[in-house]
């Protein structure tokens, strides 16, 4: 064996090249075990298959994290923002709008609540708009303002819609576009198995495990009629989705043993 092959020693400590290099290395091996998901997309310019890559590292880069307790000390709960969103997936449904201004609609109100106090009363007036916001983003075709009033009863009027648009405008400085999770979810779909999963989204299983437990919790309180906010699964039920909400998975037991796992900073646990 050459000197410069000779093994280290467990003692030996590895400087901070030196183990840059390894991580380097292992991406390395670990790329050649893993099928290029985007191999096929190369030759399709809308597809962007040669900067794919870069694209989600740059996506990653730009994710913006609401603050979970975000709404304490306010007039609000999170229980009223669950109401809300319930019904605005209702009305995005009624509009046949497209899936990323669903997205995009609770990704607004969520930063602009975080940012700026909101009355009860102002609440849904804040929904309407983020929504009207997101269609100009996103849609081909955006319903008008006088559509929006209609949805809430009138319970707002167009001059009031528009000065909350200002608002939300000027508080977001402008900046709409943000990576949502449809779009990582998207790209995770073509990963099949957990090896290409782990590689393509930089998330280990073990990583996701507290949002798993929340997820699973949502899944078992509205199978069981734990809730009242019900749209989404009513939504997935139907065969334009392909009845996803309706499966049997989601009764089975690992959901339901996960789902145990979890316990609310309340103290509260979910039905057994």
């Amino acid at each position: 064996m050459k000197e410069h092959e000779r093994p280290r020693s467990g003692s030996d400590p590895i400087s901070a090249s030196t183990e840059a290099d390894l991580c380097q290395a292992f991406s390395e091996i670990l790329q050649s075990d893993v099928e290029d998901i985007d191999a096929k997309d190369c030759g399709d310019p809308q597809l962007c298959g040669d900067y794919v890559k870069d694209i989600y590292c740059y996506l990653r880069q730009l994710e913006h994290c609401v603050s979970p307790f975000y709404l304490e000390g306010t007039e609000l709960s999170g229980r009223m923002r669950a109401i809300l969103v319930d019904w605005l997936v209702e009305v995005h449904a009624k509009f046949q709008l497209l899936q990323e201004t669903l997205y995009m609609c609770v990704a607004i109100m969520d930063r602009y609540l975080q940012a700026q106090p909101v009355s009860q009363k102002e609440l849904q007036l804040v929904g309407v708009t983020a929504m009207l916001l997101a269609a100009k983003y996103e849609e081909v075709s955006v319903p008008s303002v006088l559509d929006f009033v209609y949805i809430t009863d009138r319970a707002y009027k167009v001059a009031q819609i528009q000065a909350m648009e200002q608002n939300i405008l000027k508080q977001l400085n402008f900046s709409l576009g943000r990576p949502l999770p449809l779009h990582f979810l998207r790209r995770a779909a073509k990963a099949s198995d957990n090896l290409k999963l782990r590689y393509y989204t930089g998330y280990a299983e073990e990583s996701l495990a507290t949002v798993m437990t929340h997820m699973a919790k949502n899944v078992v309180r509205v199978n069981r009629s734990l809730t009242r906010q019900v749209v989404i699964k009513k939504k997935y039920s139907s065969s334009r989705f392909l009845r996803i909400s309706t499966i049997p998975q989601l009764n089975s037991s690992a959901i339901k043993d996960r789902a145990l796992l979890y316990r609310s900073e309340k103290g509260g646990v979910v039905a057994k």
